[in-house]
């Protein structure tokens, strides 16, 4: 069993838009591993420290905790995904500047998802650049947020093209 760290973010659907409403049902629900962020109406975000057999089971089991105290609540984001310099940086115990070094050494350094100020890149292309040493764990657990991402983008594209196409 490993323990992966990540964060979910939804927006809730219904009538109570006070995100502490549901504070009480998803500790019930089993989102007692979670510190829960209630910062904005009309949306909640949890940060998990789950232990599962692999990541996509201990965000799988999350989003199902989530989904059964806030019914109609939709999943809009799932990090560790896009991350800078910086965050790397933090993840290696290193400083900015000695990834900075790494990328501008190295031809083959991954190639930005968002070339701009600051540049983001997807950390499981991060973790599969060698010269970085990216924990298993956290390799294999920005694979399976990206996953849920590209799912969650995909979903969005297919009510926009219908919305396009009426």
């Amino acid at each position: 069993m490993n323990r992966y760290e990540f964060t979910l973010s939804f927006i809730l659907r219904g009538e109570h838009q006070d995100p502490e409403y549901y504070l009480d049902a998803l500790y019930e629900a089993g989102c007692d591993d979670a510190l829960v962020g209630t910062g904005q109406p009309g949306s909640i975000s949890l940060e998990f420290a789950r232990t599962a057999r692999t990541a996509a089971a201990a965000i799988k089991t999350a989003i199902a905790n989530v989904k059964t105290a806030i019914p109609g609540a939709e999943l809009i984001e799932a990090k560790p995904d896009l991350v800078g310099l910086s965050d790397i940086a933090e993840i290696l115990h290193c400083s900015r500047q000695n990834i900075r070094k790494c990328m501008l050494k190295h031809r083959d350094f991954p190639k930005p998802a968002y070339a701009g100020t600051p540049s983001l890149w997807h950390l499981w292309e991060m973790a599969s650049f060698e010269k970085m040493n990216i924990p298993r764990t956290v390799a294999e657990l920005s694979q399976a947020t990206f996953r849920i991402n590209l799912d969650i983008q995909e979903q969005r594209y297919q009510r926009i093209g219908e919305s396009f196409n009426r």
